[in-house]
């Protein structure tokens, strides 16, 4: 697998771990607790091989924008939460950066 296919891995285990964090009710639902836990030590074992061929700073920015976006609208769609005009440009921007450095990283 490529670096780029490795740190696919870790944004999606992310995000798995992250909503199993949310499921856990602040780690009062052991259960959601303990999945959050394994799913984001295989997140770090899916991201340590990307960084061999991606520079650390740009594998780190896509990780976290990608993450916050997509957790972003995982609360919106299953959470009921809310997010203003404003939180929605700020996260295109982050869209944004994360394609720009996908696009100067090759």
């Amino acid at each position: 697998m490529t670096g780029w296919a490795y740190l696919g891995v870790a944004i999606v285990l992310e995000i798995l771990a992250t909503t199993c964090l949310k499921l856990s009710d602040g780690l009062a639902r052991w259960a959601w607790a303990v999945a959050s836990i394994g799913l984001y030590a295989l997140c770090f074992l899916a991201l340590a091989p990307a960084l061999k061929s991606i520079p650390v700073g740009v594998a780190y920015a896509i990780w976290s924008g990608v993450g916050i976006i997509a957790i972003s609208i995982i609360g919106v769609l299953w959470f009921d939460q809310r997010l203003s005009t404003v939180q929605i440009g700020y996260m295109a921007l982050l869209i944004i950066g994360a394609i720009g450095l996908r696009a100067s990283s090759t």
